[in-house]
């Protein structure tokens, strides 16, 4: 596996948890501060950091600090990654000519 592997898992790890999820509708509205968050997802202070640490590393998501409080929003340069990411590994392509050609000289012998 190559580094491009371990840094796409990290996209489709920001996916697949629902709080995750539900943190994402909600700064689609635009970038909120932690506290809102926490009132809308219903989980502890270090949960939600945890959470938010995911999407952050995944480029999904954005963190600024200001004074005491975190305020995060949606990277959109990270989502169109994502979305192109999930676009590129579900094409089914047609196999390489020299593929195919193998495939061929093996069925000839």
């Amino acid at each position: 596996m190559n580094r491009a592997h371990f840094e796409n898992a990290k996209i489709f790890k920001a996916f697949c948890d629902e709080t995750r999820l539900l943190v994402l509708e909600l700064l689609q509205s635009g970038e909120k501060c932690a506290c809102v968050l926490l009132e809308k997802v219903a989980v502890g202070q270090s949960t939600l950091s945890h959470h938010m640490k995911i999407l952050i590393e995944s480029g999904i998501a954005n963190a600024r600090k200001e004074g005491k409080w975190t305020y995060y929003s949606l990277n959109r340069d990270g989502c169109e990654i994502a979305c192109r990411l999930l676009k590129e590994l579900t094409t089914v392509r047609k196999a390489k000519r020299r593929q195919v050609v193998a495939v061929k000289n093996v069925l000839e012998k």
